[in-house]
């Protein structure tokens, strides 16, 4: 028997050491209370409380906890705690206190806490607090409550900017004034047609305008020493932003601009040496031609590179930022510097979403920006659309610029790229080529629209010549008039070809000559026509140079 206590007490010392239990805790031990304590029975009760006693007829004899009608007849104890979280100030300090914040209020310079953070009830004054009742009693009794806010309300109250009846005819005639004015101006100015103006345009037509973009561009300008301004030498005015241009100037003063003119391979040689003599009486203007194998230029723009950064010797490094429109050549640009493909590039505006750094030496970083398109009354939908700002995909009805697109081409040009010849009209002219391409639709009729955007992406990618001549001053070479180093004696040589070609006479005759204007107008795109220009040029000086030796 004591060996049979001695093993019980050694296994419960066991498991209490052990943390554990034997499981003998709720069993009860004779003479212990087995009923349930004053605690338990109040907390039980509470949930029986819930139910409503009521009588055979059902009428409540006794009500539920805590929804009897009867108003106890108690009152709350009083305690300090509840002041625990407040401060009181005299009536002196108080006074001070409103007179020194009416002093804040009413200067324009000063910041004042929120007003969610003060307490208002007591800054304001009771004179303020009720001409703002006052106020307000006269705004209910304008237009009744009920009608303007309740649940049966019928309207909301307009927000207007005017006081009275009057005052609104003022300014809706203030604004015909203005509109009438708008109007003549355009028509002055050549753009508007029959004396209309058109206000609306498609919302494709107002990409790169968005606030994003316009953050991107004062990000990238403000983190670069140097900013390049990357034009089209097809059209370098129109490809311009002017706007950017003159907040650089004056925000921006000590920043250096560049110009450069690329996609020079899609205009003759002369065009683009007019074009960059032209550019550079106003800022620093090279040629450029973006080409990973095929280049040029780019031994230039690393030279300036380099000379801005020998300029800014004080600093570890300088950053070059690109700007400029949609589709203009920046990324690429970057991936020719860099010699592989650091930038994402596509033939299609808005590939570039985000700036980016990338890095060219250990010295400059260049800055991809994301095209900018400034905001233009003048400009309309034609110029934009062929400019590359947008895509043509997403332009409604297409067909309606080919007209414009064809008056920036040369005819013979147009009919030696498309192989097609002799239309009279726009219309003609997309149905010939249509048919020849076999892109019609359902009936065997022609698909106008696709083939006016396969005719504007060509335009914008270069498989159409065009370009926008440069107009020089007197004494300077140039394509749209070469009057300038030839003289006279050009313009005498040139009556004289025209007086053999009307002699000759016949069709050969006519279009050679017409042939001869318009490759000397537009400058031509072939390699012999420079060739003859150079050796007429240099026939003219030798003539110049036996004219001063007589």
């Amino acid at each position: 028997m004591g060996s049979f206590k001695k093993e019980s007490n050694r296994r419960a010392r066991k498991v209490e050491a052990a943390g554990g239990s034997d499981g003998m805790q709720n069993v009860k031990v004779k003479g212990e209370n087995f009923y349930r304590d004053a605690k338990k029975l109040k907390r039980l009760s509470m949930y029986k409380e819930g139910k409503a006693q009521r009588d055979s007829q059902g009428n409540i004899t006794r009500a539920a906890s805590y929804q009897s009608r009867e108003v106890p007849s108690a009152r709350i104890e009083p305690n300090r705690k509840w002041f625990g979280n407040t401060r009181t100030i005299s009536q002196e300090a108080l006074s001070a206190f409103q007179a020194a914040m009416k002093e804040q209020a009413k200067d324009p310079r000063s910041v004042l806490l929120r007003r969610n953070k003060l307490p208002m009830s007591l800054i304001q004054d009771p004179d303020a607090k009720a001409s703002n009742k006052e106020a307000n009693k006269i705004k209910v009794e304008t237009e009744p409550f009920a009608q303007t806010f309740g649940p049966k309300a019928q309207r909301k109250r307009p927000k207007l900017a005017v006081e009275s009846m009057s005052a609104l005819m003022e300014e809706t005639e203030k604004n015909r004034t203005q509109h009438e004015d708008k109007i003549q101006e355009a028509i002055e100015n050549g753009t508007a047609e029959d004396g209309w103006l058109q206000e609306a345009r498609e919302a494709v037509f107002s990409k790169g305008q968005s606030k994003r973009i316009w953050n991107e561009l004062y990000k990238v300008i403000d983190s670069s020493d140097v900013i390049l301004h990357v034009l089209d030498a097809r059209n370098p005015l129109g490809t311009r932003c002017r706007s950017v241009e003159q907040y650089m100037s004056k925000e921006c003063p000590h920043k250096h601009l560049v110009f450069v003119l690329n996609k020079c391979d899609l205009v003759p040689t002369g065009v683009a040496a007019a074009w960059v003599r032209t550019l550079s009486k106003e800022y620093p203007t090279l040629a450029f031609h973006a080409s990973i194998n095929n280049s040029f230029g780019k031994g230039s723009l690393i030279a300036i590179l380099q000379q801005f950064q020998s300029l800014h010797s004080d600093r570890k490094q300088i950053s070059v930022g690109l700007i400029g429109y949609p589709n203009s050549g920046k990324s690429s640009i970057i991936n020719t510097l860099r010699k592989k493909k650091v930038c994402t590039v596509a033939p299609i505006p808005g590939e570039t979403k985000v700036w980016q750094y990338v890095t060219l030496t250990k010295k400059i970083f260049l800055i991809d920006c994301p095209g900018i398109v400034p905001p233009s009354n003048n400009d309309t939908a034609t110029d934009i659309l062929l400019r590359g700002v947008v895509r043509s995909e997403k332009v409604e009805n297409p067909a309606q610029y080919i007209s414009a697109l064809l008056k920036k081409c040369k005819q013979h040009h147009v009919e030696r790229t498309y192989e097609i010849k002799g239309w009279k009209d726009t219309n003609q002219f997309l149905e010939m080529l249509a048919r020849k391409g076999g892109r019609l639709l359902k009936g065997g009729e022609p698909d106008y629209d696709g083939v006016a955007i396969m005719i504007i992406n060509d335009f914008l990618r270069g498989k159409l010549p065009w370009f926008t001549p440069c107009e020089v001053a007197d004494g300077e070479t140039g394509v749209a008039g070469r009057e300038g180093k030839l003289g006279e004696k050009g313009n005498k040589k040139r009556k004289a070809d025209e007086i053999e070609g009307e002699e000759a006479g016949g069709e050969e005759g006519e279009s050679s000559k017409s042939d001869d204007d318009d490759e000397e107008e537009w400058g031509g795109f072939s390699g012999s026509d420079e060739e003859e220009d150079e050796e007429e040029d240099e026939e003219d000086e030798e003539e110049d140079e036996e004219d001063e030796e007589s």
